[in-house]
């Protein structure tokens, strides 16, 4: 499927393809334009729209469009969930809300300002939403197994947190 969104990406628009490519459609392709063109994207090639205003999956409330991708797409994996709590801070600066949207923030800062076009800024950005991804997976799987984890030693704990990211939560 093809996906279509505001040229110049920054953190919303970084995440949804990666959540897009690792949950929903991973041969998905996207289009970055100006606004005013999306309408016309999306009719002759048959594009999804995604955060663009009055769009579906867009902003609504104090949600964005990696929530609204979640929704419509029934995504329940709870890592992404808790992803979603930094992806939404950073990308409507209530940094407050989740203490890690400050380096999300920082890191698309860089990777956007540093990129050649938007195609590159998400293939860059790609490793880091991998990276926070799996920072959540660690996060909730450190709560549920907290017990157990504080008899284990360092290299033990090491061990068996990563045994415990390949399975499901």
């Amino acid at each position: 499927m093809k996906w279509v969104t505001r040229q110049y990406v920054h953190v919303d628009r970084t995440a949804c393809p990666w959540l897009i490519r690792r949950f929903v459609d991973p041969k998905a392709e996207f289009i970055f334009a100006p606004v005013e063109r999306i309408e016309d994207i999306v009719k002759k090639e048959k594009a999804i729209p995604y955060d663009v205003p009055s769009m579906e999956l867009g902003h609504h409330g104090d949600k964005c469009s990696f929530d609204a991708i979640i929704k419509k797409y029934a995504i329940t994996d709870p890592a992404v969930l808790e992803l979603a709590k930094i992806v939404r801070a950073a990308d409507t600066g209530k940094l407050e809300a989740a203490p890690e949207s400050v380096g999300l923030e920082a890191a698309m800062t860089g990777i956007t300002a540093t990129a050649k076009d938007d195609h590159e800024a998400i293939a860059k950005a790609s490793s880091v939403y991998e990276a926070f991804y799996s920072f959540c997976k660690l996060k909730l799987i450190r709560e549920k197994f907290k017990h157990e984890i504080e008899k284990l030693d360092g290299r033990q704990a090491r061990e068996f947190l990563r045994k415990k990211l390949t399975e499901q939560i």
